[in-house]
């Protein structure tokens, strides 16, 4: 992503300000993109020149989980909603929406930034998680039934399809 100085920014601010341009016209005769252009707009006119100014910066889940509400709330769009909580990117508040589908409000308090830990990426040896000796022998018995019931319907189709046979035999003769 190109990033732009202070002059350029300032320079579509004042174009647009002289009204002699539009969002689209400034975008192009400034050679950036409209989609950025109309973002400057929006951050300059809720939060001045400073807004154009702001850095990307550390959020907090709760403040994540917030402006996602505060979005669908005021039925906003994402560049809006970022434009109005000060959040430099559009994009950063997309994917904290899809965070918040996907695994609801815990998930945006898990921190996702960095190079995962190897040893965390590898399963437990021994799980944790008993399954109590009542259930197990009735999930082992179930298992038991089950396989002998296989067997059982396996066994009648192949008699049936033996005395099928038979009788188009019979009928062939």
């Amino acid at each position: 992503m190109t990033k732009f100085d202070e002059k350029t920014k300032k320079e579509f601010i004042e174009l647009i300000e002289s009204n002699k341009h539009s969002i689209t016209s400034a975008s192009k005769e400034l050679g950036i993109g409209v989609s950025i252009g109309t973002r400057w707009w929006k951050l300059y006119s809720i939060h001045g020149f400073e807004g154009l100014l702001m850095k990307l910066r550390t959020y907090s889940g709760e403040f994540k989980a917030n402006a996602v509400e505060y979005m669908h709330s005021n039925k906003l769009s994402g560049e809006e909603a970022s434009a109005r909580l000060g959040i430099p990117s559009t994009s950063t508040l997309l994917k904290w929406e899809r965070i918040y589908y996907e695994e609801g409000v815990e998930g945006l308090l898990y921190e996702r930034r960095g190079r995962p830990n190897k040893n965390m990426t590898k399963k437990p040896k021994n799980p944790t998680k008993k399954i109590e000796k009542q259930v197990e022998e009735d999930l082992i018995s179930e298992v038991q039934r089950l396989r002998s019931e296989n067997a059982y319907l396996k066994k009648y189709n192949a008699l049936v399809q033996e005395k099928q046979d038979l009788l188009a035999k019979k009928k062939q003769k």
